[in-house]
């Protein structure tokens, strides 16, 4: 199925053109269910309910990703900064970045866009 058809059109800016969704508007930054986040373009596994937290910036984010293989990390040095962008590793979408200032264990901060997401409850 082709993406353009899909996605809305603000799921197909932020996965395929690398766009950020402005902050406390997504669907899932305030979202409490058990279960797991996919990717919003090909349903691969991203991230737990149970590796979620309020990290007050307005999207959603998590301390760890569930799989060991579900991401790419990729250095982004775009509007002058250096920030370390998350991609699913299943179909190269975009999905946020992820910062050194989590939670322990990782003590990172995947913040991820929802509109790059889905969820699946358990």
């Amino acid at each position: 199925m082709d993406l353009k058809s899909k996605l809305t059109a603000e799921q197909f800016r932020v996965t395929q053109e690398c766009g950020t969704e402005p902050p406390f508007t997504g669907k899932y930054y305030d979202h409490h269910e058990t279960g797991n986040y996919v990717c919003i373009c090909c349903d691969q596994v991203l991230f737990s309910s149970a590796t979620k937290f309020d990290s007050g910036t307005g999207w959603p984010s998590f301390y760890d990703i569930s799989q060991a293989d579900s991401v790419t990390l990729i250095e982004d040095t775009m509007h002058g900064m250096t920030r370390v962008e998350v991609r699913c590793k299943n179909c190269d979408a975009h999905l946020g970045h992820v910062f050194p200032d989590g939670p322990a264990p990782t003590n990172q901060r995947y913040c991820i866009n929802s509109a790059s997401l889905n969820f699946k409850g358990s």
